[in-house]
C-alpha cells in the first residue's frame, strides 16, 4: 500500500492566489479563447474512448456541468487547447463545462451566493486543498461516494490516496491524481554551468540530488555584493518541509493531530535557519528587496527558484521571458535522514457542491480524467498537445513525469487552510520565520498551543468550531 501522509499547511493556496486568469464575477462567461484539436487527434481520442471497457454507460441526457473556479478548463490565455480529457468527455458522453469564472478570492463567497440561489452549480476545485474538512464541515460539499467507485478499475489505482480524505466516514474529495507538480526546483543550466557548478538534472538522475548538494551549491554561488543570489520565491520553506515527510498537521483516524513538535520538523525548521544566516535566501539580503525576481534565473542572477510547475503551463515565450531560454527544473532536494524520496505533492481533486444540478455528469468527467491518466494511447496524446501547446522539450517531460512517480510512490499532502482561515494563516506565517531570522524554538513556543486549540474544537465539537 502507498504511503499517504495528509497534512495541513499553506503551500498552495499562495499557488492559486496567483492565479493564471484575471476572472470576472460575471455569472458565466464564453471563453474568448477558442481553440480546437487537430480533427485526427480528436478521432483518435474519440476511438480510444469509444473502444475502452474502463468507461461505461451511453451519452448524458444532461451534459452540461457547471464549474465555478478562478481558471478555466476550457481553452484560455494561457495558450492551451483543448485538454485531452475535456475531448474525451465531449467524445464520450456528449458533455460540456459551463464556466462561472470568479477571483480566487471570492470562491467561497460566490458558492455560497450560487448555493443560496439554487444555481445549481456543480463542481468546485479541491485542488487548492482549503476546502476539506471545513467544506464536509460547513456541509458546502456533499459526499462523492454515491457517485464515484473508488474499488472500480478505473480508480482503484487512486483508492489509498481517496480514503484519507474521508469525514465521518465518507468521501467529500474526488481525487483524480496525486501530483509531483506541486514545487519544483527552477534553475537556469547556462547560469549552472558558467558557475563551474554540476547540473542539478545530473545529480538527481545519480541519486545525489539531497539537502547537502542542494546546501552546497548555495554557498558556492551566493555573492550578494556582486548580484549572486540564492533561494528566490515565496514557495522554498514549505517545498523543503515537505521533503522531510512530516505534517505540520495530520488527520490521523478521523482526528486532526498537531506534528510542530516532531523532531523532523525542529530538523528541517534548523536547517532553513542555517540556509538564512549563510545569506542563501535572497529575500531581504543586501539590494534583493522583498518582492520577488523570477526574472532574476533568466539574468544569471539568481541560482534557484522553486515553484509550482504550473509556471511554465504557458506559452513557451511567457515560462522562458522569465526564467530564460535554458531553464529547467527538478524536484525538491531529497531530505538525507528522511525513510523515503517524499516531495511536496498535490491533489488533483473535485468537490460536489451541495445542490448541484448534474452530479452524475461530473462524475463521468471524472472518469474521463482518470482514463486520461491511465489509458497508455491518449496519455501518450496528451503529452505530445502539452508539447504542443507550451513548447516543452522530452526531457522536460521525463523530468515531470520523474516527479509524479515520487508523488504517487509517497504523497505529502498539503491542506491549506484545511483546518480554517486562522488556523491556515498562523501556520502559513509561523513555520515561515525562520527564513527571515527568527530560531524555532521562538516559533514552537509561540504557536504550538494555539494550533492545539484549533484542532481540538473542531475535534472535540466540529459543528460549532469557526472554521471561515
Amino acid at each position: 500500500m502507498k504511503k499517504t501522509r495528509v497534512f495541513i499547511s499553506a503551500l498552495l493556496l499562495t499557488a492559486m492566489s496567483m492565479s493564471l486568469l484575471a476572472c470576472s464575477g460575471k455569472k458565466e462567461e464564453k471563453s474568448a479563447y477558442s481553440r480546437e484539436l487537430d480533427s485526427a487527434v480528436r478521432e483518435e481520442i474519440h476511438q480510444n474512448a469509444l473502444n475502452s471497457d474502463l468507461l461505461t454507460g451511453d451519452k448524458l441526457e444532461n451534459g452540461v456541468i457547471k464549474w465555478l473556479s478562478d481558471w478555466d478548463i476550457n481553452p484560455d490565455s494561457t495558450g492551451k487547447n483543448v485538454p485531452t480529457d475535456l475531448a474525451v468527455f465531449q467524445e464520450r458522453y456528449g458533455g460540456t463545462i459551463k464556466y462561472y469564472p470568479c477571483t480566487f478570492e471570492e470562491r467561497y463567497d460566490k458558492l455560497t451566493e450560487y448555493i443560496s440561489s439554487d444555481e445549481g452549480i456543480d463542481f468546485f476545485y479541491g485542488g487548492n486543498l482549503d476546502a476539506f474538512p471545513k467544506g464536509a464541515i460547513k456541509k458546502m460539499f456533499v459526499p462523492v461516494d454515491d457517485y464515484i467507485d473508488f474499488d472500480s478499475p478505473l480508480w482503484e489505482d487512486v483508492k489509498d490516496v481517496n480514503d484519507t480524505f474521508t469525514w465521518n466516514g465518507k468521501h467529500y474529495m474526488a481525487g483524480v491524481q496525486a501530483t509531483g507538480d506541486a514545487v519544483a526546483v527552477v534553475y537556469n543550466r547556462k547560469t549552472v554551468a558558467e558557475a563551474g557548478l554540476d547540473d542539478p538534472a545530473v545529480l538527481y538522475e545519480n541519486g545525489e540530488w539531497t539537502w547537502d548538494a542542494f546546501q552546497n551549491m548555495l554557498e558556492s554561488y551566493v555573492d550578494a555584493d556582486n548580484q549572486k543570489y540564492g533561494i528566490d520565491g515565496w514557495w522554498f520553506e514549505f517545498g523543503l518541509m515537505n521533503t522531510t515527510g512530516v505534517p505540520p498537521v495530520s488527520l490521523e483516524n478521523g482526528k486532526l493531530v498537531s506534528n510542530l513538535a516532531d523532531p523532523s520538523m525542529e530538523r528541517v525548521q534548523n536547517w532553513i535557519y542555517d540556509l538564512y544566516q549563510k545569506g542563501c535566501i535572497a529575500i531581504g539580503v543586501g539590494d534583493f528587496g522583498w518582492e520577488t525576481k523570477p526574472a532574476y534565473v533568466g539574468e544569471g542572477k539568481t541560482l534557484f527558484y522553486p515553484i509550482g510547475l504550473y509556471d511554465f503551463y504557458t506559452e513557451k515565450s511567457q515560462w522562458t521571458a522569465k526564467y530564460g531560454e535554458d531553464a529547467f527544473f527538478v524536484p525538491m532536494p531529497k531530505d538525507p535522514e528522511a525513510d523515503e524520496y517524499y516531495i511536496p505533492t498535490g491533489f488533483e481533486s473535485y468537490m460536489f457542491v451541495s445542490g448541484g444540478s448534474n452530479p452524475e455528469g461530473v462524475a463521468k468527467y471524472l472518469d474521463c480524467k482518470r482514463f486520461a491518466h491511465i489509458d497508455e494511447e491518449t496519455k501518450a496524446l496528451a503529452d505530445k498537445q502539452f508539447m504542443a501547446d507550451y513548447g516543452w522539450t522530452q526531457e522536460m517531460i521525463d523530468m515531470k513525469n520523474n516527479m509524479q512517480e515520487l508523488a504517487e510512490k509517497n504523497p505529502v499532502i498539503d491542506l491549506s487552510r484545511g483546518v480554517s482561515k486562522d488556523c491556515g494563516d498562523l501556520i502559513n506565517d509561523s513555520l515561515r520565520l525562520t527564513a527571515r531570522g527568527t530560531p524555532w524554538n521562538e516559533t514552537y513556543e509561540s504557536v504550538s498551543a494555539a494550533v492545539d486549540k484549533y484542532l481540538d474544537k473542531i475535534n472535540s465539537d466540529p459543528e460549532s468550531a469557526d472554521i471561515d
